[in-house]
């Protein structure tokens, strides 16, 4: 089966991706879910060739498409709420294909948010929306790069709703989920270590006290069911290389605690990867890139890598 691609804000650089990677010849099946109309214009900003069909190809200057026409006409760099729909029916349309095992998992390009809930949609990520189509109740956000992994016990939240988002029931809920689908990334029995929510891990209560209150029992709960994991640790400290020996993944509280480091590190070397749907969904760890659109100055790093986790992925077993 091929993989869907759904290439994202149509005037971000998720069609170049699409183009840019047609350009070799691949080993791998993908399906490009995209207006025609973009991919063929912006092959021609970008001065590249470029070939639609309808049939599974992996020949160089050809795509395998899934076309979706877009509401109205598409410009590189510039945004248009009337496009938002257009932006969800990709999603909406690959997840249905992935449940009808007509693809093998969704790899996503960049999506603005912002333009999304301009037109008065309510969208907080792909993450979110995957699960809501697929009547997931509980999926997890991980980032990952060669070398770390970083789940998130909350995902696209405003700080001040992080706290009343973390309780026993949702914490043992993600390291489970985490636990259960870490064998297919490689690890049979994943080290966790968990960072604190508050400074410090809360120092002793002085700080905060869902340690206490909260993660400290939850961690005593699951290592006496057979799990491995580690912490409360100071998220000020956790990604340092003594903390980081021998651990698998790092679950941090909330989206800014745990993927700066990440970033930092390997920023467009890195993919996003949700735990716990019914079938594959990586992603690029970047954003729409507007300025970049049509100009061909752009990297393959975070799509690449987000392709060989899904193969990886693929490989080891269906997700859990």
């Amino acid at each position: 089966m091929s993989i869907a691609f759904t290439s994202g804000e149509p005037s971000g650089i998720g069609p170049d991706i699409a183009i840019l990677h047609a350009q070799k010849e691949r080993t791998k099946n993908l399906q490009v879910y995209c207006d025609p109309d973009v991919l063929i214009s912006r092959a021609k900003t970008l001065k590249l060739p470029l070939s639609l069909t309808e049939k599974p190809t992996k020949n160089a200057g050809e795509l395998f498409i899934f076309p979706i026409k877009a509401k109205t006409k598409v410009l590189p760099g510039k945004l248009n709420p009337d496009n938002a729909e257009y932006v969800l029916s990709l999603l909406q349309h690959a997840t249905k294909k992935c449940l009808d095992n007509q693809n093998s998992g969704i790899l996503t390009g960049p999506v603005n948010k912002a333009v999304i809930n301009d037109a008065g949609i309510k969208f907080s990520g792909h993450t979110e929306y995957f699960a809501e189509l697929s009547d997931t109740p509980k999926t997890v956000m991980l980032l990952a790069t060669s070398k770390l992994k970083v789940a998130l016990a909350t995902t696209h939240l405003a700080l001040k709703d992080v706290p009343k988002n973390i309780n026993k029931n949702s914490l043992i809920e993600v390291i489970t989920i985490i636990n259960n689908n870490s064998k297919f990334l490689g690890v049979n029995k994943p080290k966790i270590l968990v960072c604190g929510l508050n400074p410090h891990a809360g120092e002793d209560g002085y700080l905060g006290d869902e340690e206490i209150t909260i993660i400290s029992p939850v961690i005593d709960l699951l290592n006496n069911n057979d799990f491995n994991l580690v912490g409360p640790v100071p998220a000020d400290t956790a990604f340092t290389a003594e903390s980081l020996k021998d651990i698998d993944v790092v679950l941090a509280m909330y989206h800014d605690q745990g993927l700066p480091v990440l970033k930092a590190s390997g920023f467009k070397n890195a993919a996003n990867i949700t735990l716990g749907l019914p079938f594959i969904r990586t992603s690029v760890d970047h954003g729409t890139a507007l300025d970049l659109a049509g100009t061909g100055n752009i990297s393959l790093g975070s799509f690449n890598c987000a392709l060989s986790f899904f193969e990886k992925i693929s490989s080891n077993g269906s997700q859990a």
